[in-house]
């Protein structure tokens, strides 16, 4: 009989609105986060679709001691929080319903998305709304975020007086030149180390996505099943740039010895079989087990 995955090295999965309940491997994840719940610049929320996929989810989860939480925000919603931050009544209004719809779901907790608030004022409204969140919601509550791979012109837009607030943080170490590389990896790792969070909140971002196609892994390795062992492939026009099973391995060793934990954006994108990141991070997990 397998191993299970140890609780303490976290393995979280974004799920979205298309993901198939059924089709979840809840037994090689730790958390599941939903996305996304779309914040107005009011403090109010967008209608979520498929709020009855969420549901099931936390229902299977409870049932396989997996926690679910709702993502918030997103890329390119900003804007939207850049604006509903910076008002103490709207803040308000976030606050209060957010943790209504965490109470409505049975929830185990909220992740928030704003990806790249600015430091400065930016900063301190995101370390408000931070405070505030974690001072309405239940303390069996999580509270995370996902922020920025590396460097200061949008990291110190989270405040290192935010990093006590939340159970775990995730370091979206993925796009942009470096996508997926690690290298990328690596500097995520010294960057918000070096900026103080305890390895024991920090959890390390990986792609299950190509760039610069946005080829899920899945369709990569059934156009070349070689590719699972690669980390690029000419594809659709351009050299795509992802990670194959024996990079996510070794990611995994890096965050097992460094940090707390891998995250993964995300799981419906898959492949499976030996070509399965999910199963190479899962696999990678329990030989270190006695």
């Amino acid at each position: 009989m397998a191993k299970p995955v140890q609780p303490a090295f976290r393995v979280i999965g974004y799920v979205t609105a298309s993901v198939v309940v059924e089709q979840v491997p809840f037994d090689k994840l730790t958390h599941i986060n939903y996305a996304f719940l779309v914040p107005n610049a009011d403090g109010t929320f967008q209608p979520m679709p498929n709020t009855w996929k969420l549901k099931a989810l936390a229902e299977q989860g409870r049932k396989h001691n997996v926690q679910v939480l709702i993502s918030v925000g997103g890329w390119g919603w900003d804007a939207q929080f850049e604006q509903l931050a910076a008002d103490p009544q709207k803040r308000s209004v976030f606050v209060d319903g957010l943790v209504q719809f965490v109470a409505e779901n049975d929830l185990d907790g909220a992740d928030i998305d704003w990806e790249y608030p600015d430091p400065g004022q930016s900063a301190q409204n995101f370390l408000a709304l931070m405070t505030e969140l974690r001072a309405a919601l239940p303390k069996d509550k999580l509270l995370t975020a996902a922020v920025i791979a590396f460097g200061d012109e949008y990291g110190q837009g989270i405040p290192a007086e935010s990093f006590a607030l939340m159970d775990f943080i995730n370091i979206m170490t993925y796009d942009g030149d470096l996508h997926g590389s690690l290298e990328q990896f690596n500097l995520g790792l010294d960057y918000w180390l070096g900026r103080g969070i305890p390895p024991e909140k920090l959890v390390m971002g990986v792609p299950f996505y190509s760039r610069p196609g946005e080829i899920i892994y899945r369709k990569i390795v059934e156009a070349d099943p070689a590719a699972a062992w690669q980390d690029s492939i000419e594809l659709a026009g351009a050299i795509q740039r992802y990670n194959g099973v024996p990079t996510m391995r070794a990611k995994t060793e890096i965050a097992l010895q460094r940090a707390s934990g891998i995250m993964i954006w995300t799981v419906e994108y898959d492949a499976p079989g030996e070509a399965s990141l999910l199963s190479a991070i899962t696999e990678t997990i329990r030989s270190t087990q006695p």
